[in-house]
């Protein structure tokens, strides 16, 4: 979808969107409009009990009094109330409402009293909202691709906002859409199927990093078993594909006292069949997205890098798939670690865990971090704990755990907190090796799994994300629409420009 920016005027024709607040309030150019159509906006608005609550939208056809084929009234609540959350969610329900309704529409910004946001900015953020929810994942639907010249379907593709200091918006919207652009390039990678995204294609598309000044590094296999990343080649052993580890270097800020990067660590498995303790068939076929915590890492630093963020960042993504197969690791073998550690492998579907622990270790050991994130899909349990509205966040730092909740809560990305201790330690002693990869069957299961990383970390203050209840939305949301939700990007986004960014 393209956006542009425009002088507040009503439109001669076509379809237009206007913000309504709380008590039915409409701006001075929604009153004028109102008066055109004899009142027709405020009798609809009646008639529908629609009040303007955020959330709420409602269509009028082809109003008399004017040449408008249609009128879109967007609810976004009370002024007071207002924020840039609630604005992009406006954003989303005018592309949702809008997108089988016009090639191209206009949307008339008026806020409410009361509220903090300039116009221009409430306006990039409607349109950063209208930007994610517009994002579909068709490229393999044929028959949608096919003109139906008696009935053709309409798409919105522009949108054009109508808003005082139109330069503004558009300077606002420039930095939002970046943004929106990383988003979309991590949706997509957690989309493609696992015969299109694999290990050694994965570790390609991260090149497209170095267009914004990112350092890739890919390690193949012959270079992963030299280092001795024994762990994560335990786990990619069975299959056809071979593994790699990219390691992303953005050098955003050369001249800081503090040199030391800040570093986001990514589970990439790009199948899970679970290996010999393979998963049950209903459901197998999510399993291509096990590697959203990588996507989210890549996403990220193309966010960092693109927008030219004063950091200095590394990102590190673990790349495998997890098949059974005659070379396959089975329950009961032993592996040792890049730390030293070996680990009696109980479960070969707790490989997440596994790829993990050598690339924390791999960040801590080579780069030096002054902190790091590790994302992952890396239980069932934490959906269990906590279902599809929050991530885990465990963490060996309150200061970090701090900054990253308030980071989230900030960009609708929310995580929540829960508990390590070594009494869940205790539950991954082994009496043949250092530890075992789960659990005695206890519950605690992400706890348990949290708490296998943290011996990876040593001293670095750390946080594990687990994402396997976010990163693929079952139903569609204000922004993300059903499928790949690529969270975590923004969250992490924002953590750096609060928290780390010079």
């Amino acid at each position: 979808m393209k956006f542009s920016f425009a002088k507040p005027s009503l439109p001669a024709s076509g379809v237009l969107a206007v913000t309504v607040a709380a008590d039915r309030g409409l701006g001075p150019l929604g009153r004028e409009l109102d008066l055109k159509t004899g009142g027709a906006l405020a009798r609809a608005m009646a008639a529908a009990r629609f009040t303007g609550k955020k959330d709420e939208t409602l269509t009028l056809l082809a109003p008399a009094g004017t040449e408008l084929d249609r009128i879109l009234l967007v609810g976004i609540g009370k002024g007071a109330d207002l924020t840039d959350l609630i604005l992009q969610a406006a954003g989303g329900a005018i592309a949702v409402q809008l997108d089988k309704a016009a090639d191209e529409a206009a949307l008339l910004v008026e806020l409410p009293e009361g509220a903090t946001q300039s116009p221009a900015a409430a306006a990039a953020e409607i349109a950063f909202g209208a930007q994610l929810r517009s994002y579909k994942f068709d490229k393999y639907r044929t028959n949608d691709r096919k003109a139906d010249k008696k009935e053709p379907k309409p798409s919105l593709r522009k949108l054009t906002l109508l808003v005082e200091e139109e330069g503004a918006a558009k300077a606002a919207f420039k930095k939002l859409d970046t943004l929106a652009d990383a988003i979309r390039f991590t949706r997509d990678l957690v989309s493609e199927p696992a015969n299109v995204i694999y290990p050694e294609s994965l570790a390609e598309k991260t090149k497209e990093l170095e267009q914004f000044g990112v350092e890739v590094e890919i390690l193949d296999q012959k270079k992963l078993k030299k280092i001795g990343m024994g762990a994560l080649l335990g786990v990619a052993q069975g299959s056809a594909f071979e593994p790699r580890v990219v390691v992303m270097r953005w050098n955003g800020n050369p001249d800081a006292d503090d040199k030391r990067p800040v570093a986001f660590i990514g589970k990439g498995v790009t199948f899970d069949s679970g290996g010999i303790s393979i998963k049950g068939a209903a459901g197998m076929e999510d399993m291509k997205w096990d590697m959203g915590g990588s996507a989210t890492v890549i996403g990220t630093m193309y966010a960092l890098a693109a927008r030219k963020a004063k950091v200095n960042a590394i990102g590190i993504v673990g790349l495998v798939e997890n098949m059974p197969s005659g070379t396959a690791q089975r329950p009961g073998d032993i592996v040792t670690s890049l730390s030293g550690q070996t680990i009696e492998v109980i479960n070969t579907d707790a490989e997440g865990r596994l790829v993990l622990a050598d690339c924390l270790w791999y960040a801590q050991d080579v780069y030096k971090p002054k902190l790091m994130v590790d994302l992952a899909t890396l239980t069932g349990a934490v959906i269990v704990a906590l279902g599809h509205e929050h991530a885990g966040l465990f963490a060996n730092d309150d200061e970090l755990a701090t900054n990253l909740t308030a980071a989230g809560l900030k960009v609708g990305q929310p995580v929540w907190r829960m508990p390590l201790g070594d009494a869940y330690d205790k539950e991954i002693e082994s009496p043949a090796a250092d530890m075992k990869n789960t659990g005695s069957g206890g519950g605690a299961g992400s706890i348990v799994g949290a708490q296998f990383l943290k011996r990876f970390v040593n001293d670095v203050p750390w946080a594990h994300i687990d994402i396997a209840g976010v990163a693929w939305a079952k139903k569609d949301g204000a922004t993300v629409p059903k499928g790949a939700s690529a969270f975590g990007v923004r969250l992490l986004d924002r953590f750096v420009a609060d928290f780390h960014e010079a």
